[in-house]
């Protein structure tokens, strides 16, 4: 039996069932829409058509990370209960919520002075970032201890790819994240712009594709590029979506048609409140692992 917990946060856009399936524990972030408070509880509260029909009628939907007292209110029982803790975070380059973590995990280890708290920023967002935690939860089950498997995340999460595209930019033009003179001209182009995650954990624009049925055949191209073994990739492979369920389903059909050993093995998420709140409704992401991240 392990003596270490592999905790997470919301934002690993996983379902509920596969944290409890796997024992691991998870903290919720928090998002606000129209003046109303809520937990990113993994749709516990709200279902995904109910959270994106409000986007798409006009909410405003902000969203607030982890507190430092939450993560010590969090982590402290299984600290009394002689366990040490290894906790995977929202990448540093989108939340400050690493930070949190890691002033929370001093001041417990100052309370608990025989117990551990482990930090590990996975780099990595909404399903990508679920992705390590799975295969940190696999080696965990193998009976990896707790530095060894702190290792080996540092080295295996720039290997987890990340390329998704964003069809409907009203979200990312509410929060500034583009001007509304090219949320107008790429709404009228049909174009969808083509985004990554760096190295730095940070979302970088790559391309601007005219139509999702072009964006959704980069996506797949790029992975038969940059996946491990090409075409003869047979790990793990995760498509999460913002309430297009039918271009993710597109998108998978697409990727097991060039790489064979995946057919019937893509799991399709969907991207929770948090995540979902910045790119908003039609936004279609891909996971896998391959070639590590560059800037």
């Amino acid at each position: 039996m392990n003596s270490y917990v592999l905790t997470c946060c919301s934002t690993s856009d996983y379902p509920r069932s596969f944290f409890e399936g796997r024992d691991i524990p998870y903290v919720c972030f928090h998002y606000e829409i129209d003046g109303e408070q809520y937990l990113d509880d993994l749709y516990a509260s709200f279902s995904p058509a109910d959270f994106y029909a409000r986007l798409k009628g006009g909410a405003e939907s902000k969203t607030s990370q982890i507190s430092m007292g939450e993560y010590v209110e969090f982590w402290e029982p299984f600290l009394r209960d002689g366990k040490d803790v290894l906790h995977v975070t929202l990448s540093s380059g989108i939340s400050g919520t690493y930070n949190s973590a890691c002033l929370a995990a001093r001041e417990l280890e100052a309370r608990y002075p025989d117990r551990t708290v482990r930090v590990l920023d996975s780099l990595a967002a909404s399903s990508g970032y679920g992705l390590l935690v799975e295969l940190l939860a696999d080696r965990r089950d193998e009976g990896v201890g707790l530095d060894e498997l702190v290792a080996w995340g540092e080295q295996m999460r720039l290997r987890v790819n990340h390329w998704f595209f964003v069809s409907d930019l009203d979200c990312l033009k509410r929060g500034g994240r583009v001007s509304n003179a090219s949320a107008l001209v790429a709404s009228a182009l049909k174009i969808c712009p083509v985004m990554n995650v760096d190295a730095t954990g940070r979302l970088v624009p790559r391309e601007k594709i005219r139509t999702k049925k072009k964006a959704t055949a980069e996506l797949a191209r790029l992975m038969v590029e940059l996946a491990e073994g090409g075409i003869g990739y047979d790990g793990l492979c995760r498509i999460s979506h913002s309430d297009c369920r039918e271009d993710a389903q597109k998108l998978a059909e697409l990727v097991e048609e060039s790489i064979p050993p995946l057919k019937g093995k893509i799991q399709i998420c969907d991207i929770g409140t948090v995540i979902g709140s910045h790119t908003g409704p039609g936004t279609v992401a891909l996971f896998f692992l391959g070639v590590e991240r560059a800037d």
